[in-house]
């Protein structure tokens, strides 16, 4: 430690890393499939906000029979309560982002604030807070899901705050290591020694290095918390009184349209929920693979690196 401490050539401040927004635009220009992921996330985030504008009916507004097919009026058909199904996808879909985001906060500022206490003090806060993690990883989520909610009770509040309570735990395992690795550095070293403060030294130079990883983390919990709040509404544990992708389907399970032949009830809200989880996955993957050195290197070796000839074979070859 001294060494380090004590060498001229060592830098006095952190390294310039890529803020995230760098990073980011980075990403998107090298990888067509997060670009594809951003955009149709994009997209679906600005129609949630422009329900109200876009939703060409009322919410409970019936326009038609039950389950009238689509036409040049609707589109996609009306529900099993004669609702226009384009009016229903547009509301549910906002109402399945606020799950998703608004569950995915409280998981990453849990799982952030674990991994960056357990891997910056380490010893005995470190054993406890990662034994607690255990237990959370290693219970199964979804029967856990599924009890508490029923015991709390179908609300919107229950169903962000059980979702995000259980899927802190990996995002907590993943800045650990993290935060283990950038308290080591020389920088860090050095400010503890002119007698900076932890929470300097965690708001200085730890978040900002492991900020990236964060984000990337965030935006696949993003599309987990979306397919847990799906299938909670889709088992009858959500909020009756809100219109969620989960719940169009619940409605429309539940009401017979299989057997009615109402393909229109049951098959767009699962493309939905299906596209938003996969853009989510793209993003949070390429975010993921660009912050980690590793699978680059795994990536680029198949194409840019070859395995030479033995000198021996060349030799026998010699006159």
């Amino acid at each position: 430690m001294t060494v380090g401490l004590t060498q001229p050539d060592a830098p006095l401040e952190a390294p310039v890393t890529r803020r995230t927004g760098g990073l980011l635009v980075q990403v998107l220009r090298e990888r067509r499939a997060a670009a594809v992921g951003a955009a149709i996330l994009l997209v679906a985030i600005l129609v949630a906000v422009a329900a109200p504008l876009l939703a060409p009916y009322g919410l409970h507004q019936r326009v038609g029979d039950v389950f009238e097919p689509p036409s040049s009026r609707h589109w996609l058909g009306l529900d099993d309560g004669g609702v226009d199904m384009v009016t229903l996808l547009i509301w549910g879909l906002r109402i399945s982002l606020v799950v998703g985001f608004a569950a995915t906060l409280v998981s990453m500022l849990l799982g952030g604030l674990v991994g960056i206490l357990a891997g910056y003090f380490g010893g005995a806060t470190d054993s406890v807070l990662m034994r607690v993690t255990d237990y959370f990883i290693v219970i199964p989520d979804v029967p856990l899901m599924i009890v508490i909610a029923a015991i709390w009770g179908p609300s919107l509040f229950h169903i962000i705050v059980v979702i995000g309570v259980l899927l802190w735990a990996p995002t907590a395992r993943i800045i650990r290591s993290q935060v283990k690795s950038v308290r080591e550095r020389v920088y860090v070293q050095r400010a503890r020694s002119i007698g900076a403060g932890h929470a300097r030294i965690i708001a200085t130079h730890v978040l900002p290095q492991v900020a990236p990883l964060l984000v990337a983390t965030t935006v696949l919990t993003v599309a987990v918390a979306i397919f847990d709040e799906t299938f909670l509404s889709f088992l009858g544990l959500g909020d009756p009184s809100t219109v969620s992708l989960g719940k169009i389907i619940e409605n429309a399970f539940v009401r017979t349209a299989i057997s009615s032949g109402a393909w229109w009830a049951i098959v767009p809200p699962g493309i939905e929920v299906a596209l938003l989880v996969l853009a989510c996955s793209l993003l949070g993957q390429a975010i993921e693979d660009a912050l980690n050195p590793r699978l680059k290197v795994a990536h680029l070796s198949p194409r840019f690196f070859r395995i030479r000839r033995p000198v021996s074979l060349d030799r026998e070859r010699l006159p």
